[in-house]
């Protein structure tokens, strides 16, 4: 019996060491794009038989082709072995608090067919998920793809994300999602894995990896729309806490003797730069100067004015900047990440938000917490959290192998 326990213990030990070093070699591959098996080799420290034989296996997925021979150092010219991004696709879905938007990329996550299409997701969960199918039928027929040739699907959601239950959207947030699973809802529909987590998390993933962020292993993604969260990277990782709830900066009090919100607590920073707040705001402000010009109905709308010289709307983004900073300068203090990128409509408002934002963080963060620490606006463009989406599945998969499917395990 111990001999047997040893045995089974020995096969389980190679079969985790065969996946690690599946692991190392794949995202070898993928970063470098082209690369010989010598090379392989000599960067990671396996044998030559080792990585000839993990080669064999990722051949045999259609993630890697033998592309030409390489220069050679004095013996035979190597073969290149190249990774092909266009084997397979990902849906990346930003399922926002009024609107759904979908794209579609390949294993570089360049997209290469984009949807969106307004939709009261907060208010008609049912009306939501149909819509969010439909987003991804509209980028596989865009793109000439099958779902048979998904990877995987990344959703990002406007609510905290917990582990054990990944697919839920958490109803203090949105009260009416309760029952409804978007996981389970998109798996049945395509058959293929989902992947799902909070919208500033992905956010800040997408910042990470393609953006403003892609030199920062720290750094902190503050979505500014109908809500506010902040999405936390800490040395490379997305930080989650351990219930989901990490970088929920929108709850985070301002003034205690504020107005209370959906969340019950009192002042809290989204009940003031939210998008219903400022768009209220500016309409009081327009109003009392007096203003000829018809009160800004999206965000948008409110940074084009202000973009025009429209003077109240200015004086709410100026707000706007001001209230933000409160909320980055206690970020600050508490984590002091390399790298603060401010995403949402807002964001391209650029310096009208940014300069009072830094003023106020000047005045309320400790001189050595915002020393190292640049601040600066997202350069994603409007799918950036779709992209993140895409991104989560992408390097879950570079995590775990086996999701690619292979030519004796055709996808169903």
């Amino acid at each position: 019996m111990e001999d047997s326990r040893q045995t089974t213990h020995g096969i389980l030990g190679a079969a985790a060491v065969r996946a690690q070093n599946s692991r190392l070699l794949l995202n070898l591959l993928w970063k470098e794009r082209e690369i010989s098996r010598a090379e392989l080799a000599r960067r990671t420290g396996l044998s030559r038989s080792t990585v000839s034989a993990i080669v064999s296996d990722l051949l045999d997925t259609g993630l890697v082709n033998e592309a030409r021979a390489g220069v050679s150092s004095g013996g035979r010219r190597p073969i290149m072995l190249e990774f092909q991004d266009q084997s397979s696709f990902i849906v990346g879905i930003e399922l926002g608090a009024t609107h759904v938007s979908c794209v579609l990329t390949d294993l570089r996550c360049k997209v290469r067919a984009s949807w969106s299409a307004p939709v009261p997701v907060r208010d008609d969960p049912a009306l939501a998920l149909k819509k969010m199918t439909m987003g991804v039928g509209a980028v596989l027929d865009a793109a000439g793809v099958q779902a048979s040739q998904l990877l995987a699907i990344g959703v990002a959601v406007p609510s905290p994300v917990d582990s054990k239950r990944p697919g839920e959207l958490l109803p203090l947030v949105v009260p009416k999602w309760e029952g409804y699973n978007v996981a389970t809802h998109l798996e049945e529909s395509f058959k293929r894995p989902v992947f799902v987590d909070n919208d500033a998390n992905l956010g800040a993933l997408a910042e990470l990896w393609w953006g403003a962020g892609s030199a920062a292993k720290d750094l902190a993604y503050i979505k500014v729309a109908t809500g506010i969260g902040a999405g936390l990277i800490i040395n490379g990782r997305i930080f989650r806490g351990s219930g989901g709830i990490a970088g929920e900066i929108g709850h985070t009090s301002i003034d205690p003797n504020g107005p209370q919100g959906i969340c019950g607590l009192n002042g809290c920073l989204h009940l003031f730069v939210g998008t219903p707040a400022l768009l209220r705001r500016a309409k009081d402000e327009m109003l009392a100067s007096g203003s000829k010009r018809q009160p800004p109905a999206s965000v948008d709308e409110l940074v084009n004015a202000a973009l025009d010289g429209e003077p109240s709307c200015v004086e709410v983004l100026r707000y706007t900047g001001n209230k933000l900073g409160v909320g980055i300068a206690n970020l600050l203090n508490l984590l002091n990440p390399r790298t603060v990128v401010l995403g949402g409509g807002i964001a391209r408002a650029g310096d009208l938000v940014l300069g009072p934002l830094h003023e106020t963080i000047l005045n309320l963060s400790l001189p050595a917490s915002i020393l190292n620490t640049e601040i600066k606006t997202t350069g994603l463009n409007q799918w950036g959290i779709a992209l993140g989406a895409a991104t989560l599945a992408l390097q879950t998969a570079l995590e775990t192998p086996a999701l690619f499917p292979t030519k004796s395990r055709e996808v169903a």
